[in-house]
């Protein structure tokens, strides 16, 4: 009679515990659930493969990811509509003090070194630029092909952007134009794929372009880019070498055009967000930058056996 009872204590506890679980309590683990990101759209190439690896290697978990720009992408990330964001800089100090306010504290994590493309048609003459000349370009300044090149014809200049809100358009606009405004030469489109498209088909335009959209050149995607657009050098200042924006140039700051691209997680239990950013910060994630065409924030060890028989 006292084991039945014992057993009848045991069943109850067992579903006190399943009734008790609050329905709302997440779910997710490191390696397993759902988790909602946003990705800056100038990094859509490179987290298509970093989603599709590590969802392959986890079947378990599924990472629902929206490309959007920059100023939305942190938008959303503050209203809780997504737990990661994948942004060219990190919080600014009011940033983080509008989500500290709130119990929130938001983890940075750097994932890589990026750079930005100076786009031309292949019938621009022209190769090369300083960064004053860029410049003078995107204030509306130099606002004719003659003021660059007296011999050139091709009338106008038209410098285009991937979208009014994106990473690349405030990057030019704070760092390079230290926060004036853009020329009215200067417009956007929809999206990186629009410029390479726009620039492939007006000989006086410049396309101002995420570096990972044009890097990869094992992607047959960005070999059929390459073959609409080339992609203009930049020098420093006059008298300097000008370089395009290869891997090893953004590396040592040759390339004058680069930005550190950060993950930033307000997710800061152990939870799906958590274990996402642990790959791409990881080895794997890291080596998936490096083929890319970027530069990885932690450089993947490679181990090399050397036989001295």
């Amino acid at each position: 009679m006292k084991n039945k009872h014992l057993l009848f204590l045991f069943c109850g506890l067992i579903l006190w515990a399943c009734s008790g679980r609050n329905a709302n309590e997440p779910t997710d683990t490191p390696t397993s659930g759902e988790v909602k990101i946003v990705v800056d759209e100038s990094f859509q190439k490179l987290f298509e493969t970093q989603i599709y690896t590590f969802e392959s290697i986890y079947p378990n978990a599924k990472v629902h990811a929206t490309y959007i720009s920059e100023s939305d992408a942190l938008q959303r990330l503050i209203n809780d509509s997504c737990k990661v964001v994948v942004l060219c800089r990190d919080l600014t100090s009011q940033e983080r003090k509008s989500f500290e306010a709130k119990n929130i504290f938001p983890i940075s994590t750097k994932i890589a070194e990026d750079g930005i493309a100076i786009l031309l048609n292949p019938e621009n003459k022209d190769t090369a630029f300083t960064v004053d000349r860029i410049k003078s370009m995107l204030m509306g300044t130099d606002s004719l092909w003659t003021q660059v090149n007296p011999g050139s014809d091709l009338g106008k200049i038209s410098v285009v952007f991937d979208n009014s809100t994106s990473a690349n358009a405030r990057y030019m606009q704070d760092t390079l134009l230290q926060g004036k405004k853009l020329g009215p030469n200067a417009f956007a489109v929809k999206s990186n794929p629009e410029v390479i498209d726009y620039v492939s088909k007006h000989t006086n335009a410049i396309g101002i372009l995420s570096v990972n959209w044009i890097s990869d050149l094992d992607d047959p995607k960005v070999q059929a880019f390459l073959k609409t657009v080339k992609v203009a050098a930049v020098a420093h200042s006059d008298g300097m070498t000008a370089v395009k924006p290869y891997q090893a140039y953004i590396k040592t700051k040759e390339y004058p055009f680069t930005r550190d691209v950060y993950m930033i997680n307000r997710q800061t239990r152990a939870g799906l967000g958590m274990g996402f950013v642990s790959f791409v910060a990881g080895d794997k994630g890291q080596l998936m930058i490096l083929k890319a065409g970027l530069i990885p924030a932690i450089a993947p060890v490679r181990m090399v056996q050397i036989n001295t028989q």
